[in-house]
């Protein structure tokens, strides 16, 4: 005899649940506006906490904006987008948000960003609590952050493997379960 359906069903559920948060979550840049010259970057940045995995969504009108990846707060301030890091112009990018530090991005059509079409983007570890990211959201210039930068580095790397290995655990635990109760 094998396990009940309805058993099967709550272990599907819990493994879900377990592996959703080892995925990272997804950011639509704007809300439901997406990525236009109608929103209020800034304010939408301060209301979302971005982590390590998480990844950026910026949907707009292919044509009429793209999204362009800047190396520095400089670039940023200035919307110098001739040294762009990388850009994208296909209307429905995602990025990957693979490291703790500042992200900078605008848009890179002309007079766009400088008219606010631009953001700002602070990462922390994925294992930030969201009052903790707000401590860290300033990166300091200093030469003293380096090792404490570093460390933190190499920590958000372990608390990835981790969730990497989380998530590969439950769906080997759900694919035993699934061929006991079948």
């Amino acid at each position: 005899m094998g396990i009940s359906k309805t058993t099967t069903y709550w272990v599907i559920a819990l493994v879900i649940l377990i592996a959703k948060p080892a995925c990272g979550a997804q950011h639509v840049v704007g809300g439901s506006q997406g990525w236009d010259q109608s929103t209020d970057y800034d304010t939408w940045a301060k209301s979302q906490t971005f982590k390590v995995g998480d990844t950026l969504v910026f949907k707009y009108t292919t044509g009429l904006h793209s999204v362009v990846e800047l190396g520095s707060e400089s670039e940023y301030n200035k919307c110098d987008i001739s040294n762009a890091a990388n850009s994208f112009n296909g209307g429905n990018n995602v990025v990957k948000l693979d490291k703790v530090g500042t992200k900078y991005y605008a848009c890179g059509t002309s007079g766009h960003c400088s008219s606010g079409m631009k953001l700002k983007v602070n990462v922390v570890a994925a294992n930030s609590s969201p009052s903790s990211s707000s401590s860290s959201s300033s990166p300091s210039s200093s030469s003293t952050s380096t090792p404490s930068s570093s460390s933190s580095s190499s920590a958000s790397r372990a608390f990835t493997l981790v969730n990497k290995f989380s998530y590969s655990a439950s769906l080997v635990a759900l694919v035993l379960l699934l061929s006991f109760s079948f």
